[in-house]
């Protein structure tokens, strides 16, 4: 995993998101220049962790990096631009909020948002970039945290347990109590059932 945080003297900062594929709640991104006097040991892609090491070394990032920022593109910004476009402003977002600026942006995947600054999109960089690894942990972190929150307030939905990803219980649990605010329309599970709810509300009782 490289372990570089400048190229010939330039910040470097890494960015990932979390919470493209699930049905409600923000996409989230998260944007990290690290400090090489200051190594965090551990970091590796977020999905790969457990839970209570990612929580962990999300503190250790806050504490130890350069800095870093974590933002959002909201559910009416994702169903108005549609996913891809909201991820690409929530990355733009938290690169932004990056002070100092970087003079490099690695970015997880394969296209990076509107930057003013240099970019490159590397594959899998959440596993093989420590800036990258230290975002997506970042980004995964406060998104969860966000749907245990969302949890407390709609215990009736399992958010904290499926953190919004289309499980079996989850569609149940939506075709159960219904579409609230925080889901996604533009997403097809939700779509279909608002869909179907509202056929069956315009179409009365046969005569």
């Amino acid at each position: 995993m490289s372990g570089d945080r400048r190229t010939g003297g330039e910040l470097v900062a890494g960015v990932d998101e979390a919470g493209r594929g699930p049905l409600c709640g923000p996409v989230v991104a998260a944007a990290v220049i690290l400090d090489p006097a200051r190594p965090i040991e551990g970091l590796a892609d977020s999905k790969r962790l457990s839970e209570r090491r990612r929580d962990r070394l999300a503190e250790s990032i806050k504490q130890h990096a350069l800095c870093w920022a974590v933002a959002e593109a909201s559910v009416a910004e994702i169903d108005s631009l549609n996913i891809l476009q909201a991820t690409m402003l929530a990355m733009q977002r938290a690169v932004e909020a990056l002070s100092p600026r970087p003079h490099l942006v690695r970015v997880d995947g394969n296209r990076c948002p509107a930057l003013t600054m240099p970019s490159e999109a590397i594959v899998k960089g959440d596993a093989t970039v420590v800036e990258i690894s230290a975002a997506s942990i970042l980004a995964k972190t406060a998104r969860d945290a966000l749907l245990v929150e969302l949890d407390l307030q709609h215990p009736e939905y399992g958010f904290a347990r499926h953190k919004g990803y289309p499980t079996a219980a989850h569609l149940a649990a939506l075709r159960r109590h219904g579409v609230i605010a925080c889901y996604r329309r533009s997403f097809g599970p939700v779509r279909v059932l608002l869909d179907e709810q509202g056929s069956m509300f315009c179409s009365g009782p046969s005569t």
